[in-house]
C-alpha cells in the first residue's frame, strides 16, 4: 500500500515495536500542537491563534506541559489575554448569580450552582485536547483503512505487542462502527488474543521483576523484566514512561 500523509507516522509507530502504536502517535501529535501553540513560529502572537486559545483555555495537564515547555514570554502572551476574557465572564456570571433556594447541606437533592458550573464548563475546555481529538479521530480512520488494505501492515500488528486498553477502547469502538459484519467476525477475536497474549506477557515481566528482588535470584538473568513497572503501567492506562 502506497504511503499517504497518515500512513507513515501510524507505520513508524507500528514499527517502533513498543506497547502501543497510538500511545507514539499521542506523543508526537501532542508534541506538534506544543510547538504550534509555542514555537519558533510564534504562533501564540497571531490574532486569530490568540482568539480561539482566550476561548478555549487549557486543560491542567497541557497548562503543565505548556509551562515545561520553557517559552516564559509566550505562555505570557497566552495567559494575559485569556485571563482578560475569563476575568470579563467570571465578573458576568458571578453578578448574575443567585444561590439556590431550599435544602442546605443535607438535604436529600443535589442542587445546580450556576457558578460553579460555569467553571467546570471551563475545566473541560483545552485548545490542545480539542486539536488533539480531531486528529486522533483521523488516525483512527487510518488504522481501519490500513486494516483494509494493507496486509504487511496486519500482519505486524498481529505479531506485534498489541495495544494500551485505553486506546484498545478507541479501537474497538471505532471499528465497530465502521467494519462491516464479515470483517468484524475477523477482526474482534484476533483482536482479543492479541490483546490477551500480551497481558500475560506483561504479567509475566511484572512478576519476573519481583521475583528479582529475592536474593535466591539475585545472579538470575533479569531477561525482560528490567523496564516492567513502566512498560506494565502503559499496557494499562497508555502515556509513554520515559
Amino acid at each position: 500500500m502506497k504511503e499517504v500523509l497518515y500512513t507513515i507516522p501510524l507505520n513508524d509507530a507500528v514499527n517502533a515495536g513498543g506497547e502501543c502504536p497510538f500511545c507514539n502517535i499521542e506523543k508526537d501529535v501532542e508534541q506538534d500542537l506544543l510547538d504550534f501553540v509555542l514555537g519558533s513560529g510564534s504562533s501564540y502572537m497571531e490574532a486569530d491563534v490568540r482568539a480561539d486559545t482566550d476561548a478555549e483555555g487549557f486543560c491542567r495537564k497541557h497548562f503543565k506541559k505548556m509551562f515545561e515547555y520553557g517559552n516564559t514570554l509566550g505562555n505570557g502572551w497566552i495567559l494575559k489575554t485569556h485571563y482578560m476574557k475569563i476575568n470579563k465572564e467570571m465578573h458576568s456570571v458571578f453578578e448574575k448569580f443567585s444561590p439556590s433556594k431550599g435544602k442546605g447541606l443535607f438535604g436529600s437533592s443535589k442542587q445546580t450552582n450556576s457558578a460553579a458550573g460555569w467553571i467546570r464548563k471551563k475545566e473541560e475546555s483545552c485548545y490542545i485536547c480539542k486539536r488533539y481529538e480531531q486528529t486522533y479521530e483521523r488516525y483512527l480512520a487510518t488504522f481501519i483503512h490500513m486494516y483494509r488494505n494493507d496486509e504487511e501492515f496486519v500482519k505486524k500488528i498481529f505479531e506485534g505487542k498489541g495495544f494500551c486498553l485505553s486506546h484498545l477502547a478507541d479501537i474497538l469502538e471505532y471499528a465497530d462502527n465502521t467494519l462491516n459484519d464479515k470483517e468484524k467476525a475477523e477482526f474482534f477475536p484476533r483482536m482479543f488474543k492479541l490483546t490477551e497474549d500480551n497481558m500475560q506477557r506483561l504479567y509475566e515481566d511484572v512478576s519476573w521483576l519481583v521475583e528479582k528482588f529475592d536474593y535466591r535470584n539475585k545472579d538470575a538473568d533479569w531477561k525482560d523484566s528490567k523496564d516492567a513497572v513502566q512498560r506494565g503501567m502503559q499496557k494499562l492506562k497508555g502515556g509513554i514512561y520515559d
